[in-house]
């Protein structure tokens, strides 16, 4: 019946689509892929009648020689059968997803999100789209863009100096990196004869072009997808602008490259600058720059955070972010708000002028690089430790008006931060003077602490040589640890490595600062070795009741007499897998137990060296810990037995990102590893519970959604750049959050790692208000059960974990007393993989 539907005049064409269906579904029952993909692709082109009933066969088929394609490297393959797939379905919204997710995995992310999103358009709740588009929007539309776009005073100073340059001339504007779209549309509402605007990534280009129609602005202002730095005199636009408008800069300045663009704009792109020799030339055909220029502000600081998340061990394990003068390759800032630091900050000097530059000045902009260091000598307020300079910046728009990025501004920007990495951290106290050198090289402005004058004497950082100067290295916790010795606690000895000094050159090893914090998380680090230590000396007695296992002669340490240090895992270990996620020092720790036999899943080698090096420093034989990955064929087979006899004692699943979410495929992980455990053995953690509360966070609604159109300055840009709002709000540190508590903390969610009958999907939570107020956000955390008695909470001060937290698209009012009902709901994907997102909506209230 069905052949007949596709009976055609020409009997050989019938046969040859029989033919290649038969050999089509042959070759998908013998797992030959590609060959069945070539027959239904001729099927589905030769009777197209065919695709209703073929279509979940040949996604299927498609999607196996996919992934085939994509093991063997055979990238431009791959995604011809896509397009070959999307000219026969060119409204699959699974066939345009798959294909969204091999893009993303491959780096591209705009295109992924085009894919991603056009999947919604087509079914809006489906939900393996959502969630990709979900996890690509957070790196395609930075955070930072609402802040800005909700930034009403910085909009409209921006939209002040625009019109007061364009009526006083300036009649043809460049807008570069236009993002929304914002500055251009400014300049056309001023009046402006023509606007350009260039702008790189597709998605805001996109965007961009979205909210200019919507604005009533298309073919009045003209967007060119592209760099700055491309454009050409009159290939792209037909003659030289007189303004110039951008807000290319980063918490440091110059990190976006606003020198480069803006000499090569002087250069290509504006009309020569008003002259002084030719003061009558009208401003029509003179070029200028908004922002006109900027003086760049820093400060000497202690912070506990900022220490615990740049270094670690003495000072020879510390981030990649380095202001060092001798080298060049490595970014000499991170970007953090200070005034939402734990712990806060101490100046230790007052704010002093680190540099003056001039936009409209392109022999300036052309001779920044070059300049020669300077040195400036600042003296010392406050006392402590110095961990690092923070820097911001005021943005001069015009001569009349500024924007302040500093930490005690009302501002949406947060501040460069050039950690101190030297080999010990210098107490510094009033009286003395900082000595900082300031240079800007590779488009960087560079400052760099070199010395501390005492008393006419004068000690460099990186010598320290002062002998008042303790030599021990203070810890995260700002106290000097003691040093390294036999009996010591690994998770206590981790900071004390390479204390002893050495008359060679330093030997350091780069951590991001993720990983610094975590092995600085002394008290989780504690807690597991606890644990662990429980697990093994059960398992111990389990063993000493049955006897040696096959004969190998075990010796069973006694209880009351603990080995005092790390020992020879011996001739029947207890096997421990860590199979974390990224940067892990757990498989060490277990290493150090003795008597076991671990093995790490650590697959970068500059990972790899560090706990090569710290096992050394703390006296783990090099055969009590081993890398998995060297030995494992299929590193997507991680999990499998330790070898053909023998099962794992314990199994550790790195179960919390440290951006607050829960892995992605946990469960999935728990169920195999269950089933490659020993009678007795253990998965760390056994369980973990997700906590939360209500909360009033207008700061969360400024960082999630543009709130309307007043802080736009009246432009209808909220509908565009609120599709790039996702419902979870990552990496936030709840401790220093702008917020109001509406309720307690309570339990929301168990996910249970040992016992899978434990589980549920979906669960109801009654949440009483305790305060008044507006209900704008439910923040979350996790608390991670190693065992029955010991825990650890990702919402401590150690924690090297942020959380997280949904954000509701309608604050909901609530009155003291009120009862609002969570729905939490943990997804199960349709491609047999596990996904975990916590979807909370606020319901109803009981009254």
């Amino acid at each position: 019946k069905l052949m007949s539907r596709t009976r055609h005049r020409d009997p050989a064409r019938n046969e040859l689509v029989s033919r290649s269906l038969e050999s089509a579904q042959q070759c998908l029952f013998n797992q030959d892929y590609g060959t069945a993909f070539v027959h239904y692709l001729l099927v589905l082109n030769l009777a197209p009648v065919l695709k209703d009933f073929a279509s979940e066969s040949f996604r299927f088929t498609l999607f196996k020689w996919a992934d085939e394609l994509d093991s063997l490297g055979r990238i431009q393959d791959l995604f011809d059968c896509y397009e070959q797939a999307l000219e026969l379905f060119p409204s699959d919204e699974v066939i345009i997803n798959s294909m969204g997710e091999h893009l993303f995995r491959m780096g591209f992310r705009d295109e992924a999100a085009g894919h991603f999103h056009k999947a919604l358009k087509l079914k809006p709740d489906y939900p393996e789209a959502k969630e990709n588009f979900y996890r690509v929007a957070n790196w395609l539309v930075e955070r930072w863009h609402f802040l800005m776009l909700n930034d009403r005073r910085r909009n409209h100073k921006y939209q002040q100096a625009i019109q007061k340059a364009v009526e006083g001339g300036c009649n043809t504007v460049l807008d570069i990196g236009t993002g929304t779209g914002i500055l251009g549309m400014c300049a056309k509402k001023a009046g402006a004869a023509e606007v350009y605007a260039c702008e790189l990534s597709k998605t805001m280009y996109e965007l961009a072009c979205e909210v200019v129609t919507a604005n009533g602005m298309n073919g009045r202002i003209k967007i060119l997808h592209m760099k700055s730095l491309e454009m050409e005199v009159p290939k792209d636009i037909p003659k030289r602008v007189s303004l110039v408008v951008t807000e290319t800069v980063d918490a440091g300045l110059f990190g976006e490259g606003i020198i480069e663009s803006l000499i090569h704009a002087w250069n290509h792109l504006l009309l020569p600058p008003q002259s002084t020799q030719d003061p009558s030339r009208p401003p029509s055909q003179a070029g200028r720059v908004i922002p006109a220029g900027a003086t760049v502000f820093g400060m000497a600081v202690q912070c506990l955070e900022i220490r615990r998340l740049t270094t670690a061990a003495a000072g020879e394990l510390h981030s990649p972010v380095s202001c060092s003068s001798e080298d060049d390759s490595t970014e000499p800032y991170t970007t953090e708000r200070l005034s939402r630091l734990p712990g806060g900050y101490t100046p230790l000097t007052e704010p002093f002028n680190a540099l003056d530059i001039d936009f409209n000045n392109v022999q300036e902009l052309e001779g920044l690089c070059s300049r020669e260091v300077s040195r400036v000598r600042l003296p010392v307020t406050g006392e402590g430790l110095l961990d690092a300079l923070a820097v911001w910046f005021q943005l001069h728009l015009d001569q009349q008006s500024s924007l302040s990025t500093g930490p005690k501004e009302d501002t949406c920007w947060e501040q460069a931060i050039y950690p101190i990495q030297t080999p010990h951290n210098f107490p510094l106290r009033p009286g003395d003077e900082l000595i900082v050198e300031i240079s800007c090289r590779d488009a960087y402005l560079r400052l760099c602490s070199v010395a501390v004058a005492r008393d006419g004497r004068e000690f460099r950082l990186d010598d320290c040589l002062d002998p008042d100067i303790p030599r021990n290295n203070p810890g995260p916790s700002g106290n000097p640890n003691p040093s390294l010795n036999a009996e010591a606690e690994l998770c206590s000895a981790l900071a004390c490595l390479g204390t002893e000094q050495s008359s060679g050159p330093r030997d350091y090893t780069m951590l991001e600062c993720a990983e610094m914090a975590l092995l600085n998380n002394q008290p989780y680090h504690d807690s597991f070795r606890r644990a662990l230590a429980k697990l093994i000396t059960n398992l111990k007695d389990a063993r000493s009741i049955q006897g040696p296992s096959k004969g190998q002669g075990l010796e069973v340490m006694p209880l009351t007499d603990p080995p005092s240090g790390p020992m020879d895992p011996g001739p029947d270990p207890f096997y421990v897998l860590d199979v974390s996620e990224g940067f892990s020092v757990l498989s060490l720790m277990a290493a150090s137990q003795g008597q076991v036999k671990a093995y790490s899943s650590v697959e970068k080698t500059q990972h790899q060296a560090v706990l090569r090096r710290l096992a050394m420093a703390n006296g783990v034989p090099e055969e009590a810990l081993e890398f998995w990955l060297n030995q494992v064929e299929d590193e997507q087979a991680v999990l499998q037995r330790p070898s053909r006899e023998k099962l794992w004692s314990a199994i550790i699943l790195d179960c919390v990102e440290t951006c607050g979410l829960v892995r992605q495929k946990l469960m999935e992980k728990a169920t195999l590893a269950r089933c490659l455990l020993e009678d007795g053995g253990q998965i760390f953690p056994e369980r973990i519970v997700l906590y939360g509360m209500l909360v009033e966070s207008d700061t969360l609604l400024l960082e999630s959604a543009v709130q309307g159109q007043e802080p736009t300055l009246g432009f209808n840009i909220a509908p565009f750049i609120n599709q790039f709002t996702v419902p979870v709000h990552v990496f936030l540190d709840l401790s220093t959050l702008q917020c109001r508590h509406l309720s307690d903390s309570v339990e929301l969610f168990i996910l249970d790692l040992m016992n899978t009958n434990a589980n549920y999907t979906n669960r109801d939570v009654m949440v009483q208000a305790s305060a008044s107020g507006r209900v704008t956000a439910v923040p979350f955390w996790y608390q991670i059960h190693l065992n029955e008695e010991i825990s650890v909470s990702t919402f401590n001060q150690d924690s090297h974990w942020k959380q997280a937290a949904v954000v509701l698209h309608q604050p909901l009012a609530v009155r003291e007393g009120d009862w609002v009902r969570l729905a939490v709901t943990l997804y199960i994907l349709l491609d047999e993989c596990i996904s975990i997102t916590m979807t909370m909506e606020a319901v109803y209230i009981y009254k």
